[in-house]
């Protein structure tokens, strides 16, 4: 439900993301396993809007276990950095990166929060800075976000978001087909609900989230505001999870049946720094 800002709402957060990773690293969504032995964990419209990153340096804000940061290294990246507040998460992330072979100067992973950013990444700006995927619900101030954000692109690089469309918010979960929620609200959602976008059977404890809405405009406001550019903005009709009850799986992603009228559900977008 709606509601004012907990003044313990990081901490709220922290601790459910802390009990949870283990639980997404035994999980088939994250398949620890197939990523491992190669499987790529990044989607495909995001490795063709990034394009070519063989040599370039990349930051992941928000990373969790850090796979998709990996992914990167993978694909060529000189130097990868992933963020996350999560303290479990990192150091998942750092051994998943020795299991691969990967340096500390290849891959380098740190805790902290997103909006202390820039004091405790090793590096003072990067090609790429790259970020999304169910990450900006879990703030509150996009304006400081895309201010921290803009700091470390390096001249001539570029931000890079894939996020869950702001849209998928307000549509009611079992259909996806009615408005129940309000586009613009600011307030705080505060729920306590065991189920994730993983596993709703195992028990766990820390339940209670705290979640903001980001309207694709206020997004790219704050980006612009913050001094990058805004190259493109694309919205997708494809999702990573069954969000809604009707969606059903084709090409690969989650989508809704071909009978139905599409709505974005998710967006990406990429801002340079000239």
């Amino acid at each position: 439900m709606y509601s004012t800002t907990p003044t313990n709402w990081l901490e709220t957060n922290r601790k459910r993301w802390d009990e949870r990773v283990p639980i997404h690293l035994a999980s088939d969504f994250y398949d620890v396993a197939s990523f491992r032995a190669g499987k790529d964990a990044l989607r495909d419209f995001e490795r063709a809007e990034v394009g070519d990153v063989r040599g370039k340096s990349l930051l992941h804000l928000q990373c969790h276990v850090g796979m998709d940061t990996l992914s990167w290294a993978r694909h060529g990246a000189s130097r990868v950095v992933g963020l996350d507040f999560s303290e479990p998460a990192v150091e998942a992330a750092r051994d998943l990166a020795a299991e691969l072979g990967l340096t500390p100067e290849q891959a380098t992973f740190v805790a902290a929060d997103v909006y202390d950013a820039a004091q405790a990444v090793p590096d003072p700006s990067y090609d790429i800075v790259y970020t999304g995927v169910g990450a900006l619900c879990w703030l509150p101030d996009i304006q400081r976000w895309a201010e921290t954000a803009a700091s470390l692109v390096a001249p001539g690089g570029f931000l890079y978001l894939a996020e869950f469309h702001p849209l998928t918010d307000i549509l009611d979960d079992a259909t996806g087909s009615r408005l129940e929620h309000d586009y613009f609200a600011r307030d705080a959602w505060v729920e306590e609900d065991p189920a994730g976008y993983v596993d709703s059977d195992t028990p766990t404890v820390h339940n209670r989230s705290v979640e903001w809405q980001h309207p694709i405009g206020e997004v790219v406001s704050a980006l612009a505001a913050a001094g990058l550019r805004i190259d493109f903005l694309r919205e997708h009709d494809m999702t990573l999870f069954r969000r809604f009850g009707a969606l059903e799986i084709r090409d690969g992603a989650y989508r809704f049946p071909e009978d139905r009228p599409r709505v974005p559900l998710m967006y990406s977008l990429k801002a340079s720094k000239v």
